[in-house]
């Protein structure tokens, strides 16, 4: 009888199946580099109705299936095992429409998240999901996920920006829901089931994006203000007197001083010595009057004490250098980094910062814990740098950092999904009702269990 190598190189070929050393190293982990072992074989579909051959002939042979896009995560969520097959979406890869009239674009699961920006810019409009993996990062990942990243606060989560998808069960059933349609109340939303559910429920193939117009105008700047409460108070100002930031973004010193200070960083917008630093981004259609609006509003702010200081980016170049700053990418430096992206409700973060700070401080004198984050939608990043003595390890850190997320009724996971490596912290922020409805879903959807094993629940 075949095993289940051979019957998947029949049927999809054997360039589409490769195995031993013609994987590549890529494929042993994501971002998070947990990942210790290539998987027994690598899938490369090259659409989708090889997806649901592959599907059904891993299902019927009980044969578990990884999913993997651009490997961009950090939560362990695309890691194999010896023993599992991956999934490679990399070939499904390509814009097959540009709706103008709907203002929407179909896109493969497998395009760069940067190649399908590319494409709507090119016609006019923005795809507003934004990640600094652009690059890499693929849409289907980047739905699989729910990514979020640097515009949610203006326009919201991957999920909110999705019309239709398509996606294929583990039986290899192919669900095609490519809807253009804002309103559609016919029956149930099946696409939210697969968007954030990690590959766990089905693979998703095409994906349908809602598109907005192009902003004419970008106005950044980087502030200075006096405490967490002052942020807050700017950014309800921000949203009434701007109608709302594109990106409103903060920095605790200890972050600033060590990433502003870094050659990898070369750039230093204000002095060094503020209490905490915002980085406020305004993106708007009138050209004109917009950059006008941006600088009186910030004026006003400081005549009245609710800024410190603020520098005005004078063209696109100071822009990107501010956002450098905040990118952080000089922390990858540091040595034994962990890195976390949790939420709370905005009012609590300063609260949270502080109390997680204390807790990793008593346990680690000599570590470094650095605070940043997206805020204005609840989004906080934390990077810690660690001196483990004997026995200890990543999970010493996790426990701290989680068990004070669940004190604050907060999320362990504002991004990035649960994978493997959030699992066992799930019951921090999910009640028990909820995390049983998930596994009901999953044996609804994947009686067998083949689809993205050990991951979420």
């Amino acid at each position: 009888m075949a095993d289940v190598i051979e019957t998947l190189r029949a049927a999809l070929g054997d360039g589409a199946v490769l195995t031993d050393s013609d994987i590549g190293p890529r494929h042993r982990s994501d971002m998070s580099m947990t990942g210790k072992h290539l998987p027994k074989a690598l899938l490369r579909p090259r659409n989708t109705d090889e997806v649901a051959v592959a599907l059904k002939i891993c299902n019927d042979f009980g044969q578990s299936v990884v999913p993997q896009g651009g490997l961009t995560g950090l939560a362990g969520g695309a890691n194999a095992q010896a023993d599992d097959v991956a999934l490679s979406l990399d070939l499904l890869n390509g814009i097959e429409e540009l709706d103008v009239e709907a203002a929407t674009l179909t896109v493969l699961a497998g395009t760069p998240l940067e190649k399908a920006q590319n494409a709507a810019a090119e016609q006019g409009f923005l795809l507003p999901l934004d990640l600094g993996s652009r690059g890499s990062a693929q849409v289907g990942g980047n739905l699989a996920t729910n990514a979020g990243g640097n515009r949610v606060i203006r326009y919201g989560m991957a999920r909110a920006q999705v019309l239709g998808l398509e996606a294929v069960l583990a039986d290899g059933t192919i669900l095609s829901s490519l809807n253009k349609m804002l309103k559609n109340n016919a029956g149930f939303d099946l696409k939210q089931l697969f968007i954030g559910s990690e590959g766990t429920l089905g693979i998703i193939t095409r994906v349908v994006f809602r598109l907005k117009p192009l902003p004419r105008s970008t106005s950044t700047a980087f502030c200075a203000v006096a405490d967490f409460d002052a942020v807050l108070s700017l950014l309800r100002r921000a949203e009434t007197d701007l109608g709302g930031p594109s990106a409103f973004e903060v920095m605790w010193p200890d972050f600033y001083r060590f990433v502003s200070g870094h050659k990898m960083t070369g750039s230093q917008p204000l002095p060094l010595d503020h209490p905490i630093y915002v980085l406020i981004e305004h993106q708007g259609s009138d050209a004109a009057n917009d950059p006008v609006r941006f600088q009186a509003f910030l004026e006003a702010a400081l005549e009245d004490g609710a800024l410190i200081d603020a520098v005005i980016a004078q063209n696109e170049k100071e822009a990107q250098n501010f956002w450098r700053v905040r990118e952080g990418y000089a922390l990858d430096t540091l040595p034994e980094i962990v890195n976390f992206d949790v939420s709370l409700g905005v009012g609590r973060i300063g609260d949270f910062a502080e109390d997680c700070r204390a807790r990793l401080i008593a346990r680690w004198r000599g570590g470094q814990f650095f605070f940043y984050g997206h805020i204005g939608d609840s989004n906080l990043h934390i990077t810690t740098s660690v001196p483990y003595a004997a026995g200890e390890g990543m999970h010493d850190v996790d426990e701290i950092v989680y068990a004070c997320v669940r004190d604050f009724s907060g999320s362990v996971s504002a991004e990035h999904g649960i994978g493997t490596l959030k699992r066992d912290y799930l019951s921090y922020s999910r009640t028990p009702a909820e995390i049983a409805v998930m596994r009901r879903l999953k044996a609804a959807l994947d009686p067998k269990g083949i689809l993205n094993p050990g991951k979420v629940v």
